[in-house]
């Protein structure tokens, strides 16, 4: 089964300083909870993502278990949107898509991810259990630490 979560946040704050922000994948860690374990471990990161890129990463999603998360950034298009998908890591799919619109009120960002997890009916069972809830709190964080930067 294949599902999908979606997050809307508005960040108070100008086109240029959000995209500068979000499309920097050394940024990704800050807005990550800690309790994630989470690492980034590509050498010579760039500063901006760019479609094509490869991004690895070291995460410890259940039970402080480390794994290996491989994602590429399929595509990218400034001050609009860019989407990374994984290659190597703990779903059978994972597409996430992160979408910028200038508003009136500020920059209106938009998460949809589609993913699916590993199993077969006993990872749709774990989705149901525990994967939707782990996807909502790391999302809430990601929330607050958005708050923190942008709206205070």
């Amino acid at each position: 089964m294949i599902y999908q979560f979606k997050t809307k946040q508005l960040l108070k704050s100008d086109l240029e300083t959000v995209w500068d922000f979000v499309s920097s994948p050394r940024n990704l860690k800050k807005i990550t909870p800690p309790y994630m374990g989470f690492d980034i471990t590509s050498k010579d990161l760039p500063l901006k993502m760019y479609p094509g890129m490869i991004i690895s990463y070291k995460v410890s999603p259940l039970l402080s278990i480390p794994t290996t998360w491989v994602t590429e950034i399929t595509q990218v298009e400034k001050h609009k949107f860019f989407i990374d998908e994984q290659r190597v890591g703990p779903y059978t799919m994972w597409h996430h898509q992160h979408f910028l619109e200038e508003t009136k009120d500020g920059i209106l960002m938009t998460d949809i991810v589609t993913y699916k997890p590993p199993f077969g009916i006993l990872g749709s069972i774990a989705n149901s259990l525990f994967i939707k809830k782990k996807l909502k709190s790391i999302f809430d964080y990601r929330f607050v630490a958005l708050e923190k930067i942008f709206n205070l």
